[in-house]
């Protein structure tokens, strides 16, 4: 029998594909027309090996490097497996690329006329994770969100063939929103990683340490921050919100669940009275489909 760990090393394609199932918001649900499942789980292919090669997560046995044309001596080197994916992404537009995520990108970006900007910006965050792990301001967090996440609510939009100014706009809002969740939910697992995501205007304005992200639970200080940077999220939700309406059918339940997504990761994380250094707060499914009725309805 083959070990999975083998397995995953001979086939990084379907390694990084597989990870869909246990992302926080749906990649490409049931519900979608198959076209777009199709499409979008190419984008995902795309978003998520950038995100491993940045986070250090890819399959084990250097497999994704060789794609690339890094060599094993090279091969945990991030800022060169970047500049090596950025290499071939630009093949995907001008050539034919190397990684199979890629090629499989690669008909999705002519069918769907889409750019190499966010792409590109995608890449840019993941630099930007190797050389910068702290921020001043929440300025300076936003302008991470626009690589980082903003991108690919872009991408979803111009797959569907629904952008437009004003719904890039409110999607902007939203997909900043997730991003800040997710690090709100993931402090103890970003300081791992020796990086952190909270301002650090803010951490001094609530007399908050860094040491006391690395306790077992969070202290006044750390809770009062969190429900802070948890309500700036909330309002970011709030204006992305009409973009739920802005469109119709099965693109609109996506959506609905992208918001409805985190508004009950914000929920679960005041259940837990603000403490995320536990573990990351998690909705249930019950408090998901509530919040999903809710955003469809317009309530939120």
């Amino acid at each position: 029998m083959t070990p999975p760990g083998t397995a995953r090393a001979a086939d990084p394609e379907r390694a990084t594909l597989d990870k869909a199932a246990a992302e926080n918001f749906p990649v490409a649900p049931f519900f979608l027309p198959r076209a777009w499942r199709s499409d979008l789980m190419a984008v995902y292919g795309f978003a998520r090996l950038v995100d491993d090669i940045g986070d250090g997560d890819l399959a084990p046995g250097d497999a994704d490097a060789a794609l690339l044309g890094v060599s094993p001596g090279q091969a945990h080197d991030r800022l060169l497996l970047l500049d090596a994916l950025e290499s071939d992404l630009r093949r995907v537009f001008d050539g034919t690329p190397r990684h199979p995520l890629l090629r499989r990108l690669q008909p999705v970006v002519r069918r769907r006329a889409l750019t190499p900007e966010p792409f590109l910006a995608l890449i840019a965050a993941n630099r930007q994770d190797q050389l910068v792990t702290r921020y001043e301001t929440y300025d300076d967090l936003l302008a991470y969100c626009e690589l980082s996440a903003n991108p690919v609510g872009r991408l979803v939009l111009a797959v569907t063939g629904t952008a437009s100014p004003e719904r890039v706009r409110r999607s902007d809002a939203v997909c900043t929103a997730l991003q800040i969740v997710e690090h709100l939910q993931d402090v103890a697992e970003d300081l791992g990683r020796d990086r952190i995501y909270l301002p650090a205007e803010d951490m001094k304005r609530f007399h908050v340490q860094e040491a006391d992200l690395a306790a077992p639970t969070a202290g006044a200080s750390l809770r009062a921050l969190i429900a802070f940077e948890a309500e700036r999220a909330r309002a970011l939700l709030r204006e992305g919100d009409p973009l739920v309406s802005s469109v119709q059918g099965r693109l609109r339940l996506l959506l609905a669940g992208f918001v409805a997504g985190g508004r009950a990761a914000l929920d679960a994380i005041a259940a837990a009275e603000f403490d995320v250094l536990p573990g990351p707060p998690r909705p249930g499914k019950l408090t998901l489909l509530r919040e999903a009725g809710v955003t469809l309805r317009g309530e939120g």
